[in-house]
Formats: structure tokens, C-alpha cells, sequence
């Protein structure tokens, strides 16, 4: 599903966007509205404004006088910052819940008209967003003829906003608003075919299995991991190392939309359970289900890699128990040179109704494309992945068995260099 933010400057012609691609059949929610939920009568949203700003903000009814905060709020930067505070996570988890809907029903592009996008921090929620501008004069004379405001507050409204060249300059998509409304009608028009032509049907490969230099057993730098990823057709990888995350949450940080931090923990059974997602390291030797319940409590995805591999995975012997409890199962692990055990795993996602992955395992950068998983173009985010895997495709080739020569050499460098998974720390 992808996911496009609305935004645009006051008055510049972004709801009328907004109602032109609604009438096109895509499924369209408004900030705006949902911050009217918020401050219902009667709800805890409107009961925390009215104690921040007083009770002379109600009318006679107990609703919002919305004409009252905004001379408020735009006149006093303290307070309108406080309304925000108050209303911003309100509307950040209804349109949470909306977004799930949208994706539980199969929606393949929704839309969120949100005028202060930038302001509050939400670029980077969205694979892609479109920018309304209109002249200021244009925007000055609706906001007084239509809105009923006069110059001066309309002037006051404007400046609060970020300043419309700024939005400008970060807008994936521009749609300029200069001309009457059928135009820009039209305008909405082609930007909705160009956005289904750009995203809709989309697809990528991920890898969700690669180590490197934050790994005992590994000397790749993070840095080439990527590059090569890219140069292999991949758009995201996992970083997965063992027992330490560092590494990965430094990438992630770097490259937020290209890596997914994750961590290999070699549990107290001796088997390897793998987070995705994690924030926090989950230390070494923790049993493997109260690993799953960590990496569940930082909302993470359970991966289980290898379930029948010799040593790191059990042989098998924990496999139905944990096969229950994860969420993934790695169904072609590259490193593995017998095939039936990558046949054992795919079975036991089947029999337990679990979503497949696929890793290379990489611990040298000649390893990285030995593994993929085809899916929906998808947001860097837990819920977009498990829904993007409903639909995907496994594969990969099996790695040379030499590879395991450059896992004993990491090994031995670092036992001599004194290291044991350093790196970007």
C-alpha cells in the first residue's frame, strides 16, 4: 500500500486536491477533521485544551469555539504550541487506526490531507509527498473573502505556517494552484495517473539476513554492504548482527528508508532467534521466548532463521515450538548446504500459517544477493513488512561452501586484533 501525504499552505487549494481524488475512488482522510474528533464534547481531547487555555473557549453548547482559539493561538506562539501538543498525538493515533482499515481492506494508495506535514514532522511517514502552492496574494484574498477573516488575521495565520518556499523545495511532487478551479482539477488528475504509474504495482527485493562488521564472525563494512546491495538490484537489506544492534540502529539512522536494524541472539538453548526492528540490544544467552517476548515488547518482528540447521538452529528440536510463536520464518537461508533444510522450514511455515523470508546470511560482501525476498513496495515500518510478505516471493542460490573460510578469518583477525564485533560504535 502506499502511502502519500497532502499538504500545502493555508489556502492554497489542497482540500479541493483532496475532494478531486476522493471523487476518483481513492481513499482520502483529512488532519483537520480528525482533529475536530478530537475535541468532540464530552472527550478527553477537549477537556485538556479547555484546561490549558480556559473555559472561555466553549460556546454556550460546550463545543469548541474554534473563531476563539485561533485569535488565541495566533497571537500567543506558547499557547498554540500547547494546543498542538495536545492535539497532535490524538490525531497521530486516530489516523493510525485509519491507515490499518485501509490496509486490512486492500487499499493500494491512500492519501493524508495534512496541512502542517512539515511542521510537526511527518515527512518521512510517507512514500511520497505532493504540495499545493498558490501565489500569497491569491491565498491573503481567499482567506479574508472566504473565510471571513480580516487582513490582519488572515496575515497572522499565514506567518504561524512554515514559509510556502520551504515547502516548495521539499515537496516530492509540486502542484502549482494559479489558475481557475477546473484546472486545477486537471492538475489533481495527472498527478493521481503519475502517482499510480510511479508507486502502484511496484515491487522490491529485501534481504532479511546479512552481518557485518558488528558481528563477531564478519569484516564487512556496513557502508560497502549497502553499496553492493544496491548495485545487486536490492532496495533494503537487514542488518542482523550477532548479539549486538549498534550497527544496524547506526545504518538505520544513516539510511532509514535502505536498512532495517535488526539482531541475531544466540539464545540460551544455543540457537540463533533473530529481531527485526529492534531499538534496544537483547542480551546474549537469553532464553529464545523470552527473546521473542523482547522483541515483541520494542515492536519488533520475530524472524527465525535456520530452524533445522545443525548447532545454530537446534538440528529441528525447537522448531514447532518457536515456529508457533514467530512471525516470519526464514524458508532459504543461502548458507546452508543441504536443501532439505531449507525445505523442512518452508513446510513448517505452511503448517503453521506463517509468513516466509529469505536471508543470504552474508558474513563477506561476495554473499550479498544470494537471497531474496520479492514483495510490494512497502514503508520501512513493522506492519507495511508483514503485509508486503502476505504477497511475496522467496529465492536465492546456495553460497560456496568457501564462505565459511572468510567467517573463520574474521575470527582470528578479530581474536588477534582484540575486537569482537566492533565497529561504528
Amino acid at each position: 500500500m502506499i502511502s502519500v501525504g497532502l499538504t500545502g499552505s493555508v489556502a492554497s487549494g489542497k482540500s479541493e486536491v483532496s475532494r478531486a481524488w476522493q471523487r476518483a475512488g481513492v481513499p482520502v482522510v483529512s488532519a483537520d477533521e480528525l482533529a475536530r474528533i478530537a475535541v468532540d464534547p464530552g472527550s478527553a481531547g477537549l477537556d485538556a485544551v479547555v484546561d490549558a487555555l480556559g473555559s472561555g473557549i466553549l460556546k454556550e453548547d460546550g463545543s469548541l469555539d474554534r473563531a476563539r482559539v485561533r485569535s488565541i493561538v495566533f497571537r500567543d506562539d506558547d499557547a498554540r504550541r500547547c494546543l498542538e501538543d495536545i492535539i497532535h498525538p490524538i490525531v497521530r493515533r486516530h489516523w493510525e487506526t485509519w491507515v490499518q482499515a485501509q490496509q486490512a481492506e486492500g487499499a493500494d494508495l491512500i492519501v493524508s490531507e495534512i496541512p502542517l506535514l512539515f511542521e510537526s514532522g511527518r515527512a518521512e511517514d510517507f512514500d511520497c509527498v505532493v504540495v499545493v502552492d498558490a501565489p500569497y496574494d491569491t491565498r491573503l484574498s481567499r482567506m479574508i473573502e472566504f473565510r471571513g477573516l480580516s487582513e490582519d488575521e488572515a496575515r497572522r495565520v499565514m506567518t504561524a505556517q512554515m514559509d510556502a518556499n520551504e515547502k516548495r523545495q521539499l515537496a516530492d511532487i509540486l502542484i502549482r494552484n494559479e489558475g481557475t478551479l477546473e484546472q486545477l482539477d486537471e492538475k489533481a488528475g495527472s498527478v493521481l495517473e503519475e502517482l499510480r504509474s510511479r508507486f502502484v504495482g511496484r515491487r522490491m527485493k529485501i534481504d532479511m539476513h546479512i552481518h557485518t562488521l558488528g558481528s563477531w564472525d564478519s569484516l564487512s563494512d556496513p557502508e560497502r554492504v549497502l553499496e553492493v546491495a544496491m548495485e545487486r538490484g536490492f532496495q533494503r537489506v537487514a542488518i542482523t548482527d550477532h548479539n549486538r544492534v549498534h550497527v544496524a540502529l547506526r545504518m538505520a539512522e544513516c539510511y532509514p528508508d535502505v536498512v532495517i536494524p535488526g539482531e541475531e541472539v544466540k539464545t540460551a538453548e544455543g540457537i540463533d532467534v533473530i529481531g527485526l526492528y529492534l531499538c534496544e540490544e537483547i542480551p546474549e544467552g537469553t532464553p529464545a521466548e523470552e527473546t521473542i517476548e523482547l522483541i515483541r515488547s520494542q515492536g519488533g518482528i520475530v524472524y527465525l532463521p535456520h530452524p533445522y540447521a545443525a548447532g545454530k538452529g537446534g538440528g529441528g528440536k525447537y522448531a514447532e515450538r518457536l515456529g508457533q510463536l514467530c512471525d516470519v520464518i526464514e524458508v532459504f537461508n543461502a548458507r546452508l548446504h543441504n536443501a532439505s533444510m531449507n525445505r523442512k522450514a518452508e513446510n513448517l511455515a505452511l503448517r503453521h500459517g506463517k509468513l516466509m523470508g529469505a536471508g543470504s546470511d552474508a558474513h563477506t560482501i561476495g554473499e550479498i544477493g544470494n537471497a531474496w525476498v520479492d514483495l510490494p513496495f512497502h514503508l520501512n515500518e513493522p506492519t507495511a513488512l508483514l503485509a508486503a510478505l502476505e504477497v511475496a516471493n522467496t529465492g536465492g542460490r546456495e553460497a560456496s561452501r568457501l564462505v565459511h573460510l572468510g567467517s573463520a578469518w574474521a575470527k582470528v583477525r578479530k581474536k588477534f586484533s582484540g575486537a569482537s564485533g566492533g565497529g561504528l560504535a
